[in-house]
């Protein structure tokens, strides 16, 4: 395995200083956001670290060559929008993005995407289901042929007023990864797998490694902390951030030396990346080094 970090903790880094500080620290490798350049629409969207719009072969021989110099790869490139949401014409931006993603994943050599599924909030399930396989049979048709792995990351998206109340991505439980994986059967569909979102949705966050062990494509390193007196006060309905804190790992409630023990029985050899959404290490650019450097510090005792 290796251990590296989602870039989007450093929207004010460029890449050179990104791959800098990850050499500095000891990481092996880094997720790289590849959002298109212009405002961010939500908390950690919105970075550009690889702008792939015309992405070229001229930029990724400069990108291998910086990665070469640090001794830092890339594990994947990252790019989280809602490809399912009801603005037909805004789902269209998102798609052309996630290909866009795609081929510059396939130039650099790298072969992993991370993104969401997606979903029109106000909906049900079922009812995002037709949607679903519309763009997403074409997405991993045009993957396969990149031979690109996508990671599908199992955030439920549900956290603000304007995602309430189903969320904007579909992928969220063990269930629906199975219909969308019977649905669109493709090696390169797959999970890129963090625990901290089962344990907010009160499940078993050991088991899917298990039981979707052959989908496993990436992994990000997040915790989190249930405020059990906040919850008793709002319940479950209410939106979870009323009711739960994204922490750095080790400081919230995965059992990380179980979570590694399973992921390593599952056969994963692939990256784990800290995923850095704490709110107690945001305050300054000195600060969210901290949370790297403890992050990292924490987790090499797992992964040598």
């Amino acid at each position: 395995m290796q251990l590296g970090f989602v870039s989007a903790i450093l929207p004010d880094q460029d890449l050179e200083s990104v791959f800098k500080i990850a050499q500095q620290i000891g990481y092996d490798c880094i997720e790289v956001m590849c959002w298109p350049p212009g405002k961010a629409e939500r908390r950690y969207a919105g970075v550009t670290h690889i702008d792939v719009t015309q992405f070229s072969r001229q930029q990724a021989d400069a990108i291998l060559a910086l990665s070469e110099q640090y001794g830092v790869k890339i594990s994947a490139l990252g790019y989280y929008p809602n490809p399912l949401t009801p603005d037909l014409e805004e789902a269209k931006v998102y798609i052309d993005h996630i290909k866009k993603v795609i081929a510059a994943s396939a130039m650099l050599g790298i072969y992993h995407t991370n993104t969401f599924v997606g979903r029109d909030w106000r909906k049900s399930v079922a009812d995002n289901w037709s949607q679903f396989l519309t763009v997403w049979t074409d997405i991993i048709e045009y993957a396969t042929a990149h031979r690109v792995k996508i990671g599908i990351e199992n955030c439920p998206m549900i956290f603000t007023n304007d995602e309430w109340p189903g969320g904007k991505n579909l992928a969220t439980t063990p269930a629906i990864w199975r219909k969308m994986y019977e649905a669109i059967p493709s090696e390169y569909f797959g999970l890129n797998y963090d625990p901290s979102h089962m344990i907010w949705q009160h499940m078993d966050y050991l088991k899917p490694m298990r039981d979707f062990a052959h989908r496993l494509h990436h992994i990000h390193a997040k915790d989190v902390r249930i405020d059990d007196y906040k919850l008793n006060e709002v319940g479950i309905m209410a939106p979870p951030n009323e009711w739960h804190t994204p922490k750095l790992p080790g400081m919230g409630q995965v059992n990380w030396g179980q979570f590694f023990s399973t992921l390593t029985d599952t056969g994963y050899n692939g990256a784990v990346c800290v995923e850095v959404e704490d709110r107690a290490f945001e305050g300054d650019l000195d600060r969210r080094i901290t949370a790297l450097q403890q992050s990292y510090t924490y987790l090499r005792q797992f992964v040598v």
